[in-house]
């Protein structure tokens, strides 16, 4: 790792460290004086309606700070994000860590010499109210800071229009088509996490409110394994099932181009995009059919062998153009 890449990476992660870090100090300040089973959490009137041992709780809320640490690292590294986008990512780091950490701690202090049954005050609702401005306070910190951290360059606009545009020959008459699937490693475990979601919901509010979970769930299983096709209908990119699918038809393209483009800086993250200018299915950071449009505007899709199909989308629009 860099030098300016370990510096954004230790700044993206270092509110959930210290948050870590303090709750660390308050656990063992206050370890004496904890009942054995801790009042995790509390009903809306602030009564304790659920328990967990103290090293379980220890290790629930290391093992939240850690991953959200290393998740908000990685994105800073890997993300490219500069500008605004840097600066929502420090500041929204701070903010998440100041609102968890203040959750996290009030907890413990709360139990305080406790009886078993759970803190006699139970949870004050206004605590809630308090790690909100915790979180309100930290982010302009977050994002102040975030301008000392080395700054990317803008994003990797590729070779776009700059270069001359690839074609497939093809004879007179002669009939050609691409298809390629696109692996998405994320999809499934997104399918499974929205759906376990559904059926928490689902059992401890009511099964109207985890019906939205469970039906987007049906929708990114669909697309979990997506397929492109390339003829002279256009581009289309569809899931298992027939529909729903995207299709960009010629008549609406200026020309393509296979380039590598960056999921967060570019698109802002994974799935189906849309943005001011642009727009596409992006499952990973890689190289991507890239379709200028005649509105100006742009659309991608991550898929391997991306040079093939966007030469063949090229070798048909000038087929299209000619009348042929």
């Amino acid at each position: 790792m860099t030098r300016k890449n370990l510096g954004r990476a230790t700044l993206a992660a270092l509110p959930f460290v210290l948050a870590l870090i303090v709750g660390l100090v308050v656990q063992l300040t206050v370890q004496d004086r904890l009942p054995d089973r801790l009042a995790v959490h509390f009903d809306a009137g602030g009564s304790a309606d659920r328990y967990m041992g103290i090293t379980a709780y220890l290790l629930y809320g290391l093992g939240t700070l850690l991953v959200l640490g290393s998740l908000w690292a990685v994105f800073a590294v890997n993300g490219k994000l500069y500008g605004r986008g840097r600066s929502w990512l420090i500041g929204g780091g701070f903010a998440l860590a100041a609102f968890l950490g203040y959750l996290l701690i009030t907890v413990l202090l709360v139990n305080v010499d406790a009886p078993e049954g759970g803190p006699t005050d139970g949870f004050p609702l206004w605590h809630v109210a308090v790690a909100v401005g915790a979180g309100a306070v930290a982010w302009p910190i977050g994002a102040l800071l975030s301008r000392l951290a080395p700054a990317p360059e803008g994003p990797d606009d590729g070779d776009g229009g700059g270069a001359i545009r690839e074609r497939i020959a093809l004879a007179d008459g002669e009939v050609a088509g691409w298809a390629r699937g696109i692996g998405a490693w994320w999809a499934p475990l997104a399918v499974l996490a929205l759906l376990a979601a559904a059926v928490a919901v689902g059992r401890d509010l009511s099964w109207f409110a985890g019906a939205p979970l469970a039906v987007l769930a049906l929708v990114i299983g669909t697309f979990c394994r997506p397929h492109v096709t390339v003829d002279r209908r256009g581009l289309t990119v569809s899931g298992l099932l027939p529909k729903p699918r995207l299709r960009v038809p010629l008549e609406r393209m200026a020309g393509a181009d296979s380039r590598r483009v960056n999921a967060l800086a570019e698109y802002g993250g994974w799935g189906y995009r849309v943005r001011p200018d642009r727009s596409g299915v992006i499952t990973r950071s890689g190289e991507a059919i890239v379709v200028s449009l005649t509105s100006g505007r742009e659309f991608a899709v991550t898929v391997d062998d991306s040079a093939t199909g966007a030469a063949l989308l090229n070798t048909l629009l000038d087929r299209q153009r000619a009348g042929r």
